[in-house]
């Protein structure tokens, strides 16, 4: 064997140095690309996410608390997304494992499948990325309603939206959630029910109030809502958004305990809880007790 001179051992050296910076460099790019592994190979806790809402932070803490009882590890979210969105848009690239969606504000977030009209679990189905899933929801939903207060209600004998054309041009449409993608505008209500409104925009001065069904006002003032024959307001049931890694046969039976459980307005009262200072965890647990949902 020939002996290696200091010429030959610097270039050694050298090149070596250069194979294991091309070594590092392909590892760190793995590292990069490859999802983390709690969050997206079914390996490690299922992780929940919320955005800053009441009602989807009490919603995720039910679903921490169902699958803690299925003997699943979960884990909470630190950070909140800032709408329903944006923590959709979290689960499909698999920085949580697991959150409260609704229907209708999935599609537009994620708007590539056609609608099959009173079939939404396959309309999700087709809207969603392979590994993504939309287990059945909950009878509760988030979505917008219009209101009017007992007083308007008896002076026109209003029940649901097509009795509204019977008051004339005489009442004006406005409220909180009147901006809402989701909110029906007084052309769409023209078109389905023959209705003439005014937009007021305000809550204060409006007769027929736009506002999201679990808004504490429409308890607290005792409001009728009315019903909507013609569905011109889209749905917006609240159902778990779910990593397929996640979503075996006893995450499934877990969550689904919930569906014909939680109604609108008990999650809207829980979420007025919420608002008052109670944490959604405890929230969560008392009434999932109450309704023989935890032993």
């Amino acid at each position: 064997m020939l002996p290696v001179t200091r010429p030959r051992l610097r270039l050694r050296l050298a090149a070596a140095a250069v194979c294991s910076l091309v070594l590092l460099t392909g590892c760190a790019a793995a590292a990069q690309n490859k999802p983390n592994t709690s969050y997206a190979d079914g390996e490690g806790p299922t992780v929940i996410g919320t955005d800053t809402s009441a009602e989807s932070r009490v919603v995720a803490a039910m679903y921490a608390e169902l699958l803690t009882r299925a003997g699943k590890k979960v884990e909470t979210a630190k950070t909140h997304y800032s709408s329903p969105s944006a923590t959709a848009r979290a689960v499909v690239a698999g920085r949580l494992g697991l959150a409260p969606a609704y229907e209708s504000t999935l599609l537009r977030t994620f708007p590539g499948g056609d609608t099959l009209p009173g079939n939404m679990p396959a309309t999700l189905s087709m809207a969603l990325p392979m590994g993504i899933t939309a287990l059945p929801p909950a009878a509760a939903q988030r979505g917008v309603v219009l209101a009017v207060t007992a007083a308007t209600a008896r002076r026109h004998d209003l029940h649901n939206l097509s009795d509204l054309a019977d008051a004339g041009s005489r009442l004006t449409l406005g409220g909180s959630a009147s901006s809402a993608p989701d909110a029906p505008t007084p052309a769409s209500l023209k078109k389905a029910y023959g209705v003439t409104l005014t937009g007021a925009g305000t809550s204060a001065t409006a007769d027929v109030l736009v506002l999201r069904g679990t808004d504490p006002v429409i308890t607290r003032d005792r409001l009728v809502v009315l019903t909507d024959p013609e569905g011109v307001i889209p749905p917006e049931h609240v159902f778990p958004l779910i990593q397929a890694p996640y979503a075996g046969l006893a995450a499934r039976k877990a969550l689904a305990r919930l569906n014909s459980a939680l109604t609108t307005d008990q999650l809207s009262a829980l979420a007025s809880s919420v608002d008052a200072g109670e944490s959604p965890a405890n929230a969560a647990r008392t009434w999932l007790k109450s309704k023989g949902l935890l032993s």
